[in-house]
């Protein structure tokens, strides 16, 4: 009995009304009044606090404020983080790239090539494999002869240039091939002989990769015209072009000569090379 009378007076005295009045200090004349009660207090004061609460929540979490939260990081931080991530995957395809440009130029002054051979029919399939499309549904022998038309066509060996992988190519000189290309001997060039002095072109656009003196080869130059495409040049007496130049196709970069230990006389030694492998340049030049 005695616990819910006590429980009943805590309720009337929570909803008690009382009257607050606002005067002045002086004259203590009534400015304003209100009635309230105390759990008319507490309720406006949660509401207020609450909304203290969200509104700051909404400042820090939405507005530039967060920055200044302990532990929380900046929005330049996090935009640097993320252009830093997408440069290093860049950096990494280059340095991939990079890595197999350097193997294939490796391979061209070592004379280093895989174990598959690789020829001309290769080439031919890899350039044709998405253009030649059949638009009716012709025989099996009708397919392979207008294959073999076609490529013959692309590849007119009677002009003197070429479209390989939409690239012109020209012949870098003209003159009597004396040794020709054989893989199983590992001469993986032609021998043409020339003059001391005959202007040697480049067979493309492309950048002088390498351009010095050697021991055994002379005075050598290399160009790379870009998807794995290198054509070296070989016992030259002078260099026309130096290393990072760029050239175009049919500009003559070198004069053929009789420079290195390994010369028989007078002649270029042009070396071809597709994807770190050596091609048959007669495949694709007409010299004479």
């Amino acid at each position: 009995m005695k616990r819910k009378q006590k429980t009943n007076s805590f309720l009337q005295n929570l909803y008690r009304q009382y009257k607050v009045v606002i005067s002045s200090d002086k004259t203590f004349e009534e400015r304003l009044s209100f009635k309230t009660t105390k759990a008319g207090v507490f309720f406006v004061s949660a509401i207020y606090t609450v909304g203290l609460i969200a509104l700051t929540v909404v400042l820090i979490f939405f507005t530039q404020l967060k920055e200044y939260v302990p532990g929380y990081s900046s929005l330049e931080l996090l935009k640097s983080s993320t252009e830093l991530s997408f440069k290093t995957d860049s950096m990494e395809n280059v340095i991939s790239i990079n890595d197999q440009y350097i193997n294939s130029i490796k391979k061209v002054l070592s004379g280093e090539l895989d174990t598959i051979a690789f020829n001309r029919d290769s080439i031919l399939n890899e350039i044709n494999k998405d253009k030649l499309t059949s638009e009716l549904s012709p025989s099996r022998e009708d397919s392979l002869l207008r294959k073999y038309i076609e490529e013959e066509d692309r590849f007119n060996l009677t002009t003197s240039q070429l479209i390989i992988e939409n690239k012109n190519l020209y012949q870098p000189v003209l003159g009597e091939i004396t040794q020709k290309f054989n893989y199983k001997e590992e001469h993986f060039a032609i021998d043409i002989a020339v003059d001391t002095g005959t202007p040697i072109k480049a067979v493309s656009d492309g950048r002088v990769v390498l351009s010095e003196w050697t021991m055994e080869t002379g005075h050598v130059i290399i160009v790379d015209h870009g998807d794995m495409l290198l054509s070296v040049y070989k016992h030259n007496s002078s260099l026309l072009k130096s290393q990072n130049e760029l050239v175009t196709a049919g500009e003559v970069i070198a004069l053929s000569g009789n420079q290195g230990t390994l010369t028989t006389g007078p002649h270029l030694h042009f070396e071809l090379w597709k994807n770190g492998a050596p091609i048959d340049p007669e495949e694709f030049f007409n010299f004479k």
